[in-house]
């Protein structure tokens, strides 16, 4: 091949070489580095070069932004179990905030979502799963009383999300 030819199939080269998006990568499973962990249940990967955030399936735990109780702790549980990794995703969907929806499995054969619902860092989040494991998971950490079931009535987070007046309004 000359290198006329080569610089003419350059711009073809580089266009099937876009990055990929959340999009694209639903409903697939594939490896990639843990890069950031955001919260409990939001961490960033880098997939061929490209960072693209994750949002873990099953599980909704407690917020960080907002000062809940027990979300810096899940932010820590999250980065102990998986920042710097390289991880096995097995992608479901993407949500409206165009992240990927996902379980990560770790490298020591962990699947992260069920464990951080096992150190008591999370719910299990039934309004986008109806996976028995993580409603028995969580029962199970209730009952040993287990990182935010310490508290005899923690605030799922969505409920913490709502407006204050709201919240108190159930309290």
């Amino acid at each position: 091949m000359g290198r006329l030819t080569l610089l003419l199939l350059l711009p073809t080269w580089i266009w099937a070489q876009e990055k990929p998006t959340a999009k694209q990568l639903r409903h697939q499973t594939f490896s990639a580095k843990v890069i950031r962990i955001i919260d409990g249940d939001t961490m960033e990967i880098l997939y061929r070069n490209t960072p693209i955030k994750i949002r873990l399936a099953h599980i909704d735990c407690p917020e960080k932004r907002s000062k809940q109780p027990f979300g810096t702790q899940a932010k820590t549980a999250l980065s102990n179990l998986c920042f710097g990794q390289q991880v096995t995703l097995t992608s479901q969907n993407s949500d409206r905030y165009g992240r990927l929806i996902a379980v990560i499995t770790n490298c020591k054969k962990q699947v992260v979502n069920q464990e951080m619902i096992k150190l008591g860092m999370a719910w299990h989040f039934t309004k986008y799963s109806n996976d028995k494991t993580y409603a028995k998971l969580e029962q199970e950490a209730r009952k040993k009383r287990i990182g935010l079931w310490r508290e005899n009535n923690p605030t799922p987070p969505w409920n913490w999300r709502k407006p204050k007046s709201i919240r108190n309004l159930k309290s």
